[in-house]
């Protein structure tokens, strides 16, 4: 990763004007950029980025709320308000965009304090520039490429911390394990265009179907489990029906005869990783044995 470049220049003040503490920005100006730089160097998280960033910009304006927007996604200050005008600023760093800066304020900008932001902005764009490069390399290593899912790694990891957490705070869940019935004819028939076409959608299908609690996993090819934050057998069917439902009313997924396998267990307090996978997954082989396209519990 590269490093953070600390930046040492002033920053402009002459003729502008600053409608809160405005001649003790001016007099400790250096002060405050230099320990700016400072702060923004601790942290790659972007939402702590925008903390620190929010509490030195305040001494320009009054905000209510500032949130990034990029590619990887909108990260916000907390609490922020947005009921007020978004004022949005581009930030670039040697010709690459990495995103869009907006601040939430009740009061106008005039050119003088936009000016003044787009100042401290060069304060801000390498930290985030490096935070953005390490929720990248975060996502490589634990989300699928195709489907934006979290991937077999981050699944293994999850389950040891739902069973930790069950037998330290008594908190029950439930493992869910999925795959697509034909789904081979879809690439031998079709291409494996048509296959990721599939697979993208099933994803889509699978987020939609659950609750924000609960978490979907791509193991690889047409591999998916979910990890559900309920321990009643009720949640479970009530969660396999919703997706089967969900399958059979998709048009592509009609159009390559898919449909969807699933097999679920809820954890039981002496379970290991081994034990509570083998019983989902024998719970898929009945779904299975049963004649696909449906859901069965162990």
């Amino acid at each position: 990763m590269e490093n953070v470049h600390i930046l040492t220049q002033r920053l402009t003040t002459r003729g502008d004007y600053l409608p809160f503490n405005t001649e003790q920005y001016i007099n400790q100006e250096p002060m405050f950029a230099h320990r700016l730089v400072e702060k923004l160097q601790t942290t790659l998280d972007i939402e702590e980025l925008l903390a620190i960033y929010a509490e030195h910009a305040e001494r320009i304006i009054k905000l209510s709320g500032l949130q990034f927007h990029t590619a990887l996604g909108a990260f916000q200050l907390k609490d922020s308000d947005k009921q007020y005008t978004p004022f949005s600023f581009d930030l670039d760093l040697n010709g690459e965009h990495l995103g869009k800066l907006v601040y939430f304020c009740q009061y106008q900008l005039s050119p003088a304090i936009k000016s003044k932001l787009q100042s401290i902005h060069q304060a801000l764009v390498y930290p985030l520039r490096n935070a953005l490069m390490y929720q990248r390399v975060l996502q490589l290593a634990t989300k699928d490429s195709l489907t934006g899912l979290y991937n077999r790694s981050q699944f293994n990891d999850n389950l040891v911390q739902k069973i930790e957490n069950g037998r330290r705070h008594q908190r029950k869940f439930s493992l869910m394990l999925l795959d697509l019935d034909n789904f081979k004819q879809v690439n031998d028939n079709f291409g494996h265009k048509a296959g990721d076409e599939v697979l993208i959608e099933f994803s889509n299908i699978l987020k939609a179907s659950i609750r924000t609690t609960d978490s979907v996993f791509r193991f690889g090819g047409d591999e998916f489990a979910i990890l559900i934050d309920d321990p009643e057998f009720v949640t479970n069917k009530l969660i396999a029906e919703r997706i089967i439902l969900s399958v059979g009313h998709c048009k592509l997924m009609s159009k390559y005869g898919v449909t969807t396998s699933i097999g679920f267990t809820l954890a039981e307090g002496a379970d290991c990783e081994d034990n509570i996978f083998a019983r989902a997954d024998k719970g898929l082989y009945k779904a299975k044995a049963a004649g696909r396209n449906c859901a069965r519990a162990i």
